[in-house]
């Protein structure tokens, strides 16, 4: 038993050898990787925010063909989208240019592209049924009467949190440990409001939580190495979540244009964009975050809606060879990230975390 593990009740909770755990990484995942981090010792995770009740079941079952070990599924509690049809219009007509730089044209409505785990009982019924280890929750919280027919089955629930109110919430709520995401991370802001954004950092976020509640607190944002996890676990952390720190492992479905940006100088900046989705998230700088600063746009419709025409964009830019238009979701320090087979990463993650507490204890006479 590690120094870091020997009083670590989250580890025990989940069934895991290892304090680090995949993000969910909705878009790029796949169920290979997903089992990858699990029998490496870590928690897998798989995100189903934007698949049917059927894809999901589906994904759960293949994820549980490669691996014996516990996997977390996630879902997104966000409020379902409010249609605008002009807004969605000026969003539309604003972007036709861009199409026609590949020869293509945008889709004339925009749809939600998917449900919000909120109103989706067929998907809450494939979670009861399929009874995944772990189910997190994402830019909010469900029903309390899903969160205990959770309970009910023995499922072990997480939930983001990204300031002291949303962690007030998801400990009065009973869920069993808070994701402390700063705002360093990856892909989506788990913000209850998408209005209201604290935007504390990942550091700042998981000491606080650390000492103000008595839950579990998993750091997450900006976390690439061992020495990072080490540094969670310090401030008070039972874990870290990676997620950008996974993307360029070859078990992933990362196309080659985000894989090359991530490997490359583009991984040096990344910015917050609603422009791709309609909703805040952390991407590399390119072609479609530069749309979201041109003090020129109109209002995005609303969060999935506007990622119905975002999608169409890349895939228009990428059957071109352009890959600028597409959601690179990447942390602050994406330029650490490792083109490694993803037990391979676990294992070094966990090297270079052991040889920091070793280093750390030295140095402190510890």
């Amino acid at each position: 038993m590690h120094s870091y593990d020997r009083h670590n009740p989250l580890m025990a909770l989940l069934d895991i050898e290892k304090p680090i755990i995949l993000a969910p990484m909705a878009g790029v995942n796949t169920p290979a990787l997903t089992a990858a981090v699990s029998n490496a010792g870590g928690l897998g995770s798989y995100g189903v925010g934007a698949m049917n009740a059927d894809a999901a079941r589906k994904t759960i079952r293949e994820i549980r063909a490669l691996t014996s070990k516990p996997f977390n599924i996630n879902v997104f509690c966000h409020a379902p989208a409010t249609a605008d049809e002009a807004v969605e219009r000026e969003w539309i007509d604003w972007l036709v240019p861009h199409f026609a730089k590949f020869g293509a044209t945008p889709p004339e409505h925009l749809k939600e592209i998917y449900k919000s785990f909120m109103v989706d009982e067929a998907m809450a019924t494939v979670l009861l049924e399929e009874k995944p280890a772990v189910v997190s929750f994402h830019f909010g919280l469900p029903a309390q009467s899903v969160i205990a027919a959770l309970k009910g089955e023995g499922i072990k629930l997480l939930a983001t949190a990204t300031n002291l109110s949303e962690a007030g919430q998801v400990a009065a709520a009973g869920i069993d440990a808070i994701v402390a995401q700063g705002v360093e991370a990856g892909g989506h802001r788990g913000v209850f409001d998408p209005e209201a954004d604290d935007e504390l950092g990942t550091f700042a976020l998981t000491r606080l939580l650390a000492s103000k509640f008595d839950l579990p607190i998993i750091a997450a944002g900006g976390i690439m190495d061992g020495a990072g996890i080490a540094a969670a676990l310090a401030l008070g952390a039972q874990a870290a979540q990676l997620g950008t720190a996974f993307v360029a492992c070859p078990e992933t479905s990362t196309d080659e244009g985000y894989r090359r940006a991530l490997l490359g100088d583009a991984a040096y900046r990344t910015t917050l964009t609603k422009a791709i989705s309609g909703r805040r998230a952390r991407s590399m700088a390119n072609q479609f975050t530069e749309l979201g600063v041109d003090t020129a746009a109109p209002a995005t419709p609303d969060y999935p809606i506007a990622y119905d025409v975002g999608k169409a964009l890349h895939a228009a830019a990428k059957a071109k060879g352009e890959y600028g238009y597409g959601a690179q979701w990447a942390g602050q320090a994406a330029a650490l990230a490792r083109a490694l087979p993803a037990a391979e990463l676990v294992a070094q993650l966990e090297a270079e975390l052991k040889a920091c507490v070793k280093g750390l204890s030295e140095r402190c006479g510890i």
